[in-house]
């Protein structure tokens, strides 16, 4: 397996923290409490409408699959499923239309 380094801005610095913290709780590495990942994804979304698109950010959600979902979910309203492959992003907007037809 070839890992690729980078070295991410002392302003990602937090960002990178956070990351690994989600991705450690949602493989459930580390105890919690609902509250305590409420507060992780909350610091973390507040962190991720910081940082400007780029290189930088690309290679982090690359690494952090949670943070990835996380950041997908945020930009959802502006650009859609837009980190997702085409086929899980059609499925995804397929299922979503099912469920909403039968509401």
């Amino acid at each position: 397996m070839n890992a690729v380094t980078r070295t991410l801005p002392e302003s990602f610095r937090v960002l990178l923290t956070l990351a690994q913290l989600l991705e450690r709780m949602e493989r459930k590495l580390v105890p919690m409490a609902a509250d305590q990942y409420r507060s992780v994804v909350d610091h973390l979304s507040k962190e991720l409408a910081e940082v400007p698109p780029g290189e930088d950010l690309d290679f982090l959600l690359q690494a952090f699959p949670a943070t990835a979902e996380l950041y997908e979910n945020l930009q959802y309203a502006h650009a859609g499923l837009c980190r997702s492959s085409l086929d899980a992003s059609l499925a995804a907007e397929l299922q979503a239309r099912d469920i909403l037809k039968r509401l």
